[in-house]
């Protein structure tokens, strides 16, 4: 680019006009406006929430007893021993050496030794005055003892009153009286962009706050319950430790980060403290969590099956699979159905359905509104119990029939009455042939189809009539059980 040039004098006449332009402008600003500074915007002081809360969150360290082997070995001071243990008492070290006369008077090894070890740092909070500390789980398990610094510098050693490994919540307590509790929250109430400080020991430095805000709220990560997810600071030894809103209120348990590192990337993942206290009356009173099961293997309802099926929205629990004689089967639930509210709770998404059934108490009924056949049926169940063990039946695929071809590109025969029994189904058709849009859909050889749209499959003949029939502008949806699961595929419509 070329730069342009001007002369002095020009140059000294176009400053001295731009200084008697901004002169002249000045003069005619009002003084009030000139003299008023810019509005400050500042962030919250958090000092007197920490000041309140600090006295309430404990460093934890934990240790572990391991087994050592003796400094010498199994020979005691006699440094060919250990070859003789293992080759034989004739075992002889180079250059000679007496071998153990007698196979008797060969000395036994010594019982293994154990030392203490560190095992882990964390944090906790107190949740009542009489030493009630709220962690979580992965913080205190296999831990030999349990260690409670308080932020006066006052040591305790605590037991384990409960844990729960499928909420990673645990409660500990320490004799002692006059704690500092937190004040539980309502998380239902934060909302995205909401301040909130997290307080623990992260890498063993106790008593440190950080602050962040939501991220996001019901964060759904796979596990049993959803999260509340920050951006606060959290690195380990903060497990455990509470987040806290602009009340100076617990409204989660630090408890995950998500991180390529192994230390804080910015997102940060707290258990709802209305979830874990549920979980922590069960361990105050019993030590133990109870929960609910209906006997259901469930999956999430995508929008081209909501369409296909005429659910007016994505929502609710597919069924993929009904357990035999469980609660579920009794109730009248069926593969292919979609749970939309249990007990009243609106299922909006497939998780939902798990959490609210483990806290419904085992024994009591339940009414459970399902979507089937483009309608909502009201079914009740009698709430089970989990087991501590499930083990999951393996089934056969059914013999092959006749072949009967159908517009949607599917090969499928009749399924046999006896395969049909074993099954535990009525109807339906097997695939032997799935090619074009069925083979795009997922649809493979050994899929039963059990329902086509709204109508159950009784044969290979009607099940060809019922996709004469289609309108070819719209989505299929069809009900296909596999193996033990059975689920809605979206067969999208022909071009």
């Amino acid at each position: 680019m070329k730069a342009m040039t001007v002369s002095n004098a020009t140059f000294r006449r176009f400053v001295a006009a731009v200084a008697a332009g901004v002169v002249l402008s000045a003069a005619y600003v009002p003084v009030s406006i000139a003299q008023t500074p810019p509005a400050a915007v500042g962030l919250p002081d958090f000092t007197a929430i920490v000041e309140k809360a600090d006295p309430a969150v404990v460093n934890i360290r934990t240790t572990a007893t391991v087994p050592v082997r003796g400094g010498n070995g199994p020979g005691g001071n006699d440094p060919y021993e250990l070859f003789r243990w293992f080759f034989g008492p004739e075992f002889q070290p180079p250059g000679g050496g007496q071998p153990t006369p007698n196979p008797r008077q060969r000395p036994q090894p010594s019982q293994p030794e154990e030392r203490t070890v560190p095992r882990g740092v964390g944090s906790g909070f107190f949740i009542s005055a009489d030493g009630f500390i709220l962690t979580n789980n992965h913080v205190v398990v296999d831990a030999t003892d349990i260690y409670v610094t308080l932020t006066d510098g006052r040591e305790f050693k605590a037991k384990v009153i409960g844990t729960d490994e499928r909420t990673d919540v645990a409660l500990i307590k320490i004799e002692a009286k006059d704690m500092t509790p937190l004040v539980i929250g309502d998380p239902k109430k934060l909302k995205k962009g909401q301040w909130v400080l997290a307080i623990g020991s992260p890498f063993g430095l106790d008593s440190t706050v950080t602050s962040g805000i939501v991220s996001a709220i019901g964060r759904d990560t796979g596990e049993y319950l959803p999260f509340i997810q920050t951006d606060v600071a959290v690195n380990p030894g903060n497990s455990g430790g509470p987040l806290i809103n602009l009340d100076g209120e617990a409204v989660g348990i630090n408890s995950q980060i998500i991180s390529r590192s192994g230390g804080f990337m910015g997102i940060s993942l707290a258990i709802p403290i209305d979830e874990a206290m549920r979980v922590v009356d069960q361990l105050r009173t019993t030590g133990k969590v109870t929960r609910g099961r209906v006997g259901v293997q469930i999956g999430e309802v995508g929008k081209d099956v909501a369409e296909a099926i005429g659910l007016p929205k994505a929502e609710g629990a597919l069924v993929s699979s009904v357990e035999a004689e469980g609660p579920a089967e009794q109730a009248g639930v069926q593969p292919g159905d979609v749970i939309l509210k249990f007990n009243n709770e609106p299922i909006k998404r497939w998780s939902d359905l798990p959490r609210i059934v483990g806290e419904t108490k085992p024994g009591t009924r339940a009414d459970m509104e399902v979507w089937r056949k483009g309608k909502s049926v009201t079914l009740s169940v009698k709430v089970g119990e989990i087991p501590a063990e499930k083990t999951a039946a393996a089934g056969k695929k059914p013999a092959p029939a006749p072949e009967v071809t159908n517009a949607l590109g599917l090969g499928v025969v009749d399924v046999p009455a006896d395969v049909q029994k074993k099954l535990r189904i009525k109807g339906g058709v097997q695939v032997k042939v799935a090619e074009g849009a069925a083979a795009k859909a997922g649809l493979q050889e050994g899929d039963i189809v059990l329902a086509l749209n709204d109508t159950d499959v009784t044969g290979a003949k009607q099940f060809g009539e019922l996709v004469g029939k289609l309108d070819k502008t719209r989505s299929v949806g069809l009900l296909v059980r596999r193996g033990e699961q059975t689920q809605w595929v979206a067969v999208p419509a022909s071009k």
